[in-house]
């Protein structure tokens, strides 16, 4: 079982596969990892749409990276691993420069699903965006 404050080394060493290629690719770097709390920074830069805009679509990996990690947290608890299984996104403002930060806190814990809202921010303290991401909480796979 994960302690609430789980260290970000000890969280990614239970991960298959680490943050995944995606996050990498991205720039996601965890910054807080609890059930209860999770905090995570992403460049703007590399992550732009034509215009040179924060695309869309990376403050949503963004969020569901967060919400993954919290309800995987959850459900490690309870020798169940969790996925994704809705995501919605209002995006109220873009970035151009710098980092955006997310932080997700859950709305429902339960035994069969988690859900989480995630705050994206700019450096100014702006909401970018509103995300809410809920995930099925299903066995661990054999080994």
């Amino acid at each position: 079982m994960t302690d609430a404050k789980t260290s970000i080394d000890d969280y990614l060493a239970m991960l298959p596969e680490g943050m995944g290629t995606l996050n990498d690719k991205v720039g996601i770097e965890l910054i807080e990892v609890s059930v209860e709390r999770l905090v995570a920074t992403m460049p703007v830069a590399g992550n732009t749409q034509p215009f040179g805009l924060l695309h869309g679509g990376a403050s949503v990996v963004l969020a569901e990276t967060l919400g993954s990690i919290g309800s995987g947290l959850h459900a490690f608890g309870m020798g169940k691993t969790s996925v994704g299984v809705d995501i919605n996104a209002t995006h109220h403002r873009s970035a151009r420069s710098g980092l955006v930060t997310g932080v997700a806190t859950p709305v429902h814990l339960g035994r069969s699903s988690a859900c989480y809202e995630v705050v994206i921010t700019d450096e100014r303290g702006k909401r970018v965006c509103t995300s809410r991401i809920t995930c099925a909480l299903v066995p661990l796979p054999e080994s």
